[in-house]
């Protein structure tokens, strides 16, 4: 069985709590964290793993945290809400903070939630898509609300995190990785 540690960074109040809670114990909770743990065993493609979801603070006076998070992360959930352009505005900069710690091309999604809320939208799904792509990853749409997407957001965090190493100029177990086709679900 494999197991990965999974750090969920993003704003304040882009549900990054609720979608941890969603996946581990399958029900929407609003319970604003500083940090904690959530952990589950998972079966992707016929294989078991054991996931350990890192609930990340997004406020800046946390930062020094984050920092922590993201080196002991193996895989990482970068959220905004499709609710709030602020939030999608300040992506670059969780995506910096990850890069400078992990030294290298961390394996992430991006992940715009609450896209059960159609009135209140302000981010499309064409501009995650399009920032996921100036990114080099995935992008997925989610509601932890509902749970829409929730449990395939994961599932393809733990295939890319399962996707064979290569050995680069840069080292052993850096992954070769060239911009990739967005996935829209």
């Amino acid at each position: 069985m494999d197991t990965w540690r999974i750090a969920v960074l993003g704003d304040g109040g882009v549900g990054k709590t609720a979608l941890a809670v969603q996946f581990t114990l399958n029900c929407f909770t609003y319970d604003p964290t500083i940090e904690d743990a959530y952990r589950k065993q998972f079966v992707v493609d016929n294989r078991m793993c054991f996931i350990e979801v890192i609930d990340t603070a997004g406020q800046e006076e946390y930062a020094t945290l984050r920092d922590q998070w993201v080196r002991e992360g193996q895989g990482f959930i970068l959220v905004y809400s499709v609710t709030s352009r602020s939030t999608f505005n300040r992506l670059e900069k969780f995506r910096q903070s990850m890069k400078r710690v992990k030294q290298g091309e961390p394996i992430f999604l991006l992940v715009g939630n609450k896209c059960d809320q159609t009135f209140e939208r302000e981010v499309s799904q064409k501009e995650g898509a399009a920032l996921a792509w100036q990114f080099g990853c995935e992008f997925i749409e989610t509601s932890a609300r509902t749970a829409q997407n929730v449990e395939l957001l994961f599932m393809n965090l733990v295939r890319l995190l399962r996707a064979p190493r290569v050995i680069t100029d840069q080292g052993p177990n850096v992954r070769s990785r060239k911009k990739s086709k967005c996935v829209v679900m």
